[in-house]
């Protein structure tokens, strides 16, 4: 293999793929980048066994060939050169790759290819194409919902479910639950429901930004489901299990139905949650035309600020998790937000007034009088 690029350009697409590539796996090539080329072109390819992405690379092909090479530090010469041209040569007899960008000239070992797994190709007769921005846009609305923990790894992932004039994905971590729908100009051919890893969204949402193309297509297999943007591909298995179903999880009515403007509601929680730490619940109180934020941490401060509302009623005190809570009103871009709650030992539920399809529930926290 050798091929001519220009630096800049090997430079963005390694830092692309560069974050797929795996940072813990005993297969020495799973840390690495593939560089392929073929009479179609020249792609640059990782992934981690869970995530893949492939992205083209323009580049002038002298000689075909594939090679792997380590992702970190190809990715950290490559930022270094010292001119705006670098050709890359596979060295088979050294096992090596000679990289010459003006004076300087890199010798990189090569990782073993044959370790490096095949990448599915895409069937475009079994896709179904989307608006790429509002698919990425409704991901990462609900993405941080999504569970860390993978000892329950379905909840690690993203429902996402796609039919007639809807898009609508879900996430939840037990303690919270992220629903947006999204209504599609364009009727979809087909349907899919499939919980797809959180953070292969997350990567997707990325390259998006990146890719050309207002469309992407999805393609799901039995096990797994590819993204299709332009040249790019990214690929990610599949979560198996029950997602949990969150219409269960929605209480059918509630007491209290709160409007607020959203900024300031968001602004007065930022504040006051500065209070909340070591685990310290953020307290909303709400008496006749009154809610009083507040929060109290020993050995470190309290703070308290009220805002005008439309309450009725017995007085209502609820704790909250500042950061979901936070998180949930930083999810409303605009407007009034909804507050919906029953009680204080039952979830709260934040809603978008406008009525845009997204849905937060928040379980609340035992207060301590």
């Amino acid at each position: 293999m050798k091929i001519s690029v220009d630096r800049d350009a090997l430079l963005v697409q390694l830092q692309t793929v560069g974050r797929v590539a795996s940072t813990r796996s005993a297969i020495q090539a799973l840390s690495g980048v593939q560089i392929a080329t073929s009479s179609e072109g020249c792609e640059l390819r990782a992934t981690d066994m869970d995530v893949g992405l492939r992205v083209p690379l323009e580049a002038r092909i002298v000689r075909e060939g594939v090679v792997v090479l380590p992702a970190r530090l190809l990715l950290d010469v490559v930022r270094s050169l010292p001119a705006p041209d670098v050709s890359l040569e596979l060295r088979a007899a050294e096992q090596d790759v000679e990289l010459v960008s003006g004076n300087a000239t890199f010798h990189i070992r090569t990782l073993r290819t044959e370790d490096f797994p095949p990448f599915p190709e895409p069937e475009t007769d079994s896709s179904v194409s989307l608006p790429a921005e509002t698919f990425v846009a409704t991901a990462l609305k609900v993405a941080g919902s999504a569970s860390r923990d993978e000892t329950r790894p379905v909840l690690t992932g993203i429902l996402v479910s796609a039919s007639d004039r809807q898009l609508r994905m879900v996430a939840t971590d037990s303690y919270r639950l992220s629903v947006k729908e999204t209504p599609l100009e364009t009727a979809l051919p087909s349907s899919f429901e499939v919980n797809v890893p959180a953070r292969a969204l997350q990567e997707l949402a990325r390259v998006v930004t990146h890719a050309e193309g207002e469309q992407i297509n999805v393609s799901v297999r039995q096990s797994q489901v590819l993204f299709v943007l332009g040249g790019v591909v990214l690929s990610s298995r599949l979560i198996a299990g029950q997602f949990p179903n969150y219409r269960q999880l929605l209480p059918e009515a509630f007491e209290h139905e709160l409007r607020i403007a959203a900024d300031e509601f968001t602004e007065v929680v930022r504040r006051i949650s500065l209070l909340a730490q070591k685990n310290a619940p953020l307290r909303l109180g709400f008496s006749p035309g009154e809610l009083v934020i507040s929060a109290q941490t020993p050995d470190v401060g309290e703070a308290r600020e009220s805002l005008p509302v439309s309450f009725e009623g017995e007085p209502l005190e609820i704790g909250f998790n500042p950061e979901f809570l936070r998180a949930g009103l930083e999810a409303i871009d605009e407007g009034d937000v909804l507050l919906k709650l029953i009680s204080p030992l039952r979830p709260g539920l934040i809603e978008a007034a406008d009525e845009s399809g997204f849905l937060y529930l928040i379980m609340p926290i035992r207060l301590n009088v």
